[in-house]
């Protein structure tokens, strides 16, 4: 009985077969861990250029809205800027969900009336339940001067007399799609884009198109999501 159990450990000894299996099974939490947190890696440069991209098409689009017309300059209407915000949810992919977890500002940068270059922002329009205030300013700063315009320090864009800058800022709350485990650093994403104006537009005010019937005004004391969105048709 011995001598069999002494054959059976010699056997054991020399048998290798499981040494591959083995080490599989101690380095595979290692691998899994690496390739999930590339995968999550990957999915935030894409969400980043995603948000980067959005912000290029809002103000893009800001800066086209308006009335068409040959006998007097653009006007543009509280229902301009709700169609621009319901737009900017449309081209945000579903799984970004631009207003339930960002920030949409987006500000007319001009010049103040009687001046040549002094910047002011004229109005704010603001979409999205994040949690964010503009990091370049709020609605009538610079009328009393001491404003270098809005972006960052010494980056700063400028309006020109009679013209106006369409600037756009977007903050997004990143959605892990493994775990905060295996993301890295501050899950919040931003992004700015200006564009100037296409056509001469009507810079005193933002007109109602049925002043008896309102539009909404995305006001940005107001953290909500796009209400054209939210009345459409669930699918």
């Amino acid at each position: 009985m011995i001598t069999k159990v002494a054959s059976n450990m010699r056997r054991l000894c020399r048998e290798t077969s499981g040494v591959a299996m083995t080490e599989f099974a101690l380095t595979l939490p290692f691998l899994l861990g690496v390739g999930l947190m590339g995968l999550e890696t990957a999915n935030r440069a894409l969400v980043q250029m995603q948000v980067s991209q959005l912000a290029v098409q809002i103000a893009d689009n800001a800066s086209r809205i308006g009335d068409t017309s040959l006998l007097e300059n653009r006007k543009i209407y509280e229902a301009d800027i709700n169609d621009l915000f319901y737009g900017a949810h449309l081209q945000s992919s579903a799984a970004l969900d631009i207003f339930s977890h960002g920030r949409v500002i987006l500000s007319s940068q001009q010049v103040v009336a009687g001046t040549t270059d002094q910047q002011y922002i004229e109005w704010q329009r603001c979409m999205g339940t994040k949690q964010y205030d503009s990091s370049y300013g709020q609605e009538g700063d610079g009328l009393a001067g001491n404003f270098a315009g809005m972006g960052p320090a010494g980056e700063e864009v400028l309006a020109f007399e009679d013209d106006a800058v369409m600037f756009v800022e977007v903050a997004y709350d990143y959605q892990p799609i493994v775990g905060d485990a295996l993301s890295f650093g501050t899950h919040e994403i931003t992004a700015i884009a200006s564009f100037n104006v296409r056509d001469d537009r009507d810079l005193t005010q933002i007109y109602q198109r049925d002043p008896s019937a309102p539009d909404d005004v995305a006001r940005c004391n107001i953290y909500q999501g796009s209400s054209l969105a939210l009345e459409q048709p669930a699918t």
